[in-house]
């Protein structure tokens, strides 16, 4: 069977969708699928032994550049890739007018949420197919729950597993380190500064080696000013997804405010403590064994601004009180 799966972006989405390929792996034996990924992304399907075949979008560059896409024929290739291989089912696990309008390109059934589950009701009038899933629960369950029921088979019980081998991308031999992801969208959803500093300093004293990963120049300076004289706590070279994917898997632990790569953290199995302050984790927080939410409990805490700082009350204390112990019980395990 051979099925064309749409789910674009974002990291996190992209992340949350592996475990669903597992489940329909097992159950269907020679399952195969191709994912329709925004380009920047493209890695992580590849990683999957369900994936055949890689297919990037650019979603997102081409809506800047809308008559330059035209002219070079990007466009035109793109569908054309769409109509070389013969599906038997198209899902659309994004449930968006964007994604439902990439099915249309595709000679296949289509199957997918319906008005009253999509995020983009108008979205389900692209579908064949279309099936509830209850919004009140972890979006990467809610995935889960989609592809069984369009490939019919019964979901499986337990957590679900995203399929990735951990081994094939650490770099063996490496002195144990601990990864702290500081850098995140909104501005509120950024932990205050001086505490990072202040939980390399105590991680630090107890030995710990600690790397700083940054995807631009604002990142990279908060970076350097937290790893500034702290013996152990290095800034790495900018990198690739990739490069990321490889420093993440490495390492002994992380801790992550609300952004993509702690989702990636979670997917490799990498222990990891996770700092919510707008959000919460209750439906997409980071998903997998090992992994610990801590919320802020202001007065703000959870209320989806994208701007008002809440994080005062989590202090490095606790956060370095927690991350022992998620060592001590990863070193028994």
């Amino acid at each position: 069977m051979r099925v064309l799966l749409i789910k674009t972006s974002s990291l996190g989405d992209v992340v949350h969708t592996l475990p669903a390929l597992t489940d329909a792996q097992r159950a269907i034996p020679g399952i195969q699928f191709d994912w329709v990924v925004e380009e920047g992304f493209a890695e992580i399907p590849a990683w999957h032994p369900a994936v055949a075949q890689v297919i990037p979008v650019a979603i997102r560059r081409w809506r800047k550049n809308l008559w330059q896409t035209l002219r070079s024929g990007e466009w035109r290739r793109f569908k054309a890739r769409l109509r070389e291989t013969r599906y038997d089912l198209v899902i659309d696990a994004q449930g968006l007018l964007k994604s439902a309008w990439l099915t249309r390109y595709v000679k296949a059934p289509v199957a997918g949420l319906d008005r009253d589950s999509a995020r983009e009701p108008l979205a389900s009038r692209f579908y064949d197919r279309r099936y509830a899933v209850p919004r009140d629960q972890h979006a990467l369950e809610r995935v889960r729950q989609l592809f069984a029921q369009a490939l019919g088979y019964e979901l499986p019980q337990g957590i679900g597993d995203y399929g990735l081998d951990r081994t094939q991308l650490a770099t063996p031999g490496e002195e144990p380190y601990l990864l702290f992801l500081h850098g995140t969208t909104w501005p509120s959803k950024h932990w205050p500064e001086a505490y990072w500093r202040e939980l390399a300093e105590r991680m630090s004293a107890f030995g710990w080696a600690i790397r700083l990963p940054w995807g631009n120049a604002e990142e990279k300076a908060r970076a350097e000013r937290i790893a500034e004289g702290i013996a152990g706590a290095s800034v790495l070279p900018r990198l690739n997804l990739g490069g990321v994917a490889k420093v993440v898997a490495g390492a002994r632990a992380c801790v992550a405010v609300d952004t993509g790569l702690g989702h990636l953290a979670a997917a490799l199995d990498v222990p990891s403590i996770s700092l919510y302050g707008p959000t919460l984790p209750g439906r997409v927080g980071a998903y997998g064994r090992s992994q610990v939410h801590l919320c802020a409990s202001g007065p703000d805490a959870g209320k989806g601004d994208r701007v008002k700082p809440c994080f005062d009350d989590l202090l490095p204390e606790r956060v370095a009180s927690e991350l022992k112990a998620l060592l001590r019980s990863a070193e028994t395990n």
